[in-house]
């Protein structure tokens, strides 16, 4: 007990996700095996500020959740997501994509699009509290937290699928670890581009001001479509993926 949350009055207890739920995809497998199965992260899915509004965000068939993240070091990496890759969209030929914001902290989103070949494109969007990261289409990715403090996120994301996690726990990782010295390849991929750093993306997309909380979204979901129909919106996922 104690890392409940407290979302609009409703107190909402976590999913856990524990060391060793994570053991396989980790950098620093030497000091897994011996390392105490402590607390990582705490997952709160589902939420919303009153039953109408979760009427609304159920109709559209999206989700609202919220992971805390406290800082730690898991041996020589920087604590992390276990990372995974969305389906394809049934009738379509691209995966669902995924918003994510910092409400408090900062984050380090690592991207990475895979394609017959192999990894194709990697990329790193550290962000602050109140900026908005997107994860479009055909990216895997995970979330790093390598400051002092802990980091509190939210996401937006289609409640129609299952995340897949098989496609970076089969490489020990992502592309990249985040250590205390800075990024290092994963050899369990070969030929990997080397990290392209985006900014996150412009608010005003989802006409949204400024550190505004994305949660905001709720009294206009029609602007979340891309999440749930992303095969229409190749021009919006293009220009943020091309914008440094």
């Amino acid at each position: 007990m104690g890392n409940e949350l407290n979302f609009f009055g409703h107190i909402r207890t976590p999913d856990i996700r524990m060391l060793h739920d994570i053991d396989e995809v980790l950098y620093d497998t030497e000091w897994s095996r011996t390392a105490k199965n402590t607390e990582l992260y705490y997952m709160y899915r589902d939420l919303y500020r009153n039953e109408k509004e979760h009427e609304a965000i159920r109709s559209q068939h999206l989700r609202y959740d919220i992971t805390v993240i406290p800082p730690q070091m898991l041996g020589k990496e920087y604590v992390k997501t276990a990372g995974h890759y969305h389906p394809t969209v049934p009738g379509a030929s691209v995966s669902y994509a995924e918003l994510y914001q910092v409400l408090e902290g900062k984050a380090n989103y690592l991207l990475q699009r895979k394609s017959a070949k192999g990894i194709e494109d990697v990329v790193v969007v550290d962000a602050e509290a109140g900026d908005i990261v997107m994860v479009p289409p055909g990216y895997g990715h995970i979330t790093i937290n390598s400051s002092s403090e802990t980091l509190k996120m939210a996401n937006w994301v289609c409640s129609e699928f299952s995340s897949m996690y098989d496609p970076i726990k089969e490489r020990s990782g992502a592309a990249y670890y985040l250590l205390g010295t800075g990024y290092v390849a994963n050899p369990k991929y070969s030929d990997i581009p080397p990290i392209r750093y985006l900014k996150p993306i412009d608010p005003s997309i989802l006409e949204l001001a400024k550190g505004e909380d994305m949660y905001n979204l709720v009294n206009s979901l029609d602007k979340l479509d891309f999440l749930k129909r992303p095969h229409l919106y190749d021009a919006m996922f293009s220009n943020i993926l091309s914008s440094e």
